[in-house]
């Protein structure tokens, strides 16, 4: 028997890159999934295929994260199409890059209500559907604990806020038997920072391992903690970097 067997997900910002590998991750260790998409209606029918080839249920919903409206609504479109609701892992993101002093206001509003306002709303939503067994994490970044070049203030700023949120959730609902994590990926093979870009030979050498992770490796530790080995494990914030933060 898989291990999800009988539980259900949703991931936001699934349909590429690292959401994508934990969308699949979820689905072949046995989990219903839906997921959040902005643009590609292409890429989320694909991915809801692969889900159902896996056996399990899937849903995608369009939704912007920057809307204050879409991260709840995504939730409960979730838990009506599978009853219940026990895994949301808040993965959707951007990458702002610039000099602080060109930041707009936009810029600001719309990087923390993706990383931080959508991440609170999504969670507080689901908290409704969870009961004892519940899981929710973050995919938070390495530059919350390390910023090693200019350039990412904004961006830095956001991730960090998702370490002060998972303590606190995890001491509101570690009684009801909830666990709440963050997992820091460090520079990942995806399309939004690929390892072949002109600058990937600067992000490997912070890296102590010297290479990219694969998505799949982050989902992984995704997977750990959504699983039975991650009951214990709560208000963490995890590194999957390659020892950036080393």
């Amino acid at each position: 028997m898989r291990e999800l067997a009988g539980r259900s997900a949703l991931v936001t910002g699934g349909s590429r890159g690292i959401g994508a590998a934990i969308v699949r991750a979820l689905a072949a260790a046995g989990a219903d999934v839906a997921f959040t998409y902005a643009n590609s209606g292409e890429k989320a029918g694909a991915m809801v295929a692969e889900i159902e080839a896996a056996g399990r249920r899937g849903l995608a919903v369009k939704a912007d994260s920057a809307d204050s409206r879409a991260p709840a609504a995504a939730v409960h479109e979730a838990a009506n199409a599978f009853g219940k609701l026990d895994i949301l892992v808040n993965n959707a993101g951007i990458f702002p890059f610039g000099p602080p002093e060109e930041v707009t206001v936009e810029e600001i509003d719309r990087t923390l209500a993706v990383h931080v306002r959508a991440v609170f709303l999504a969670s507080q939503a689901a908290l409704g559907y969870m009961g004892a067994g519940g899981r929710i994490i973050s995919i938070g970044s390495c530059f919350a604990h390390r910023v090693p070049y200019p350039g990412v203030t904004l961006y830095a700023m956001s991730k960090s806020a998702l370490i002060g949120f998972t303590k606190g959730l995890a001491r509101d609902v570690g009684p009801r038997g909830i666990t709440v994590n963050v997992v820091d990926p460090g520079s990942t093979d995806t399309d939004m920072n690929p390892a072949d870009s002109g600058n990937a030979d600067a992000e490997r050498a912070l890296m102590a391992v010297g290479r990219y992770a694969d998505p799949n490796e982050i989902a992984a530790a995704v997977l750990y903690l959504a699983g039975s080995g991650g009951r214990f494990v709560t208000g963490a914030s995890i590194a999957v970097d390659g020892g950036f933060s080393a």
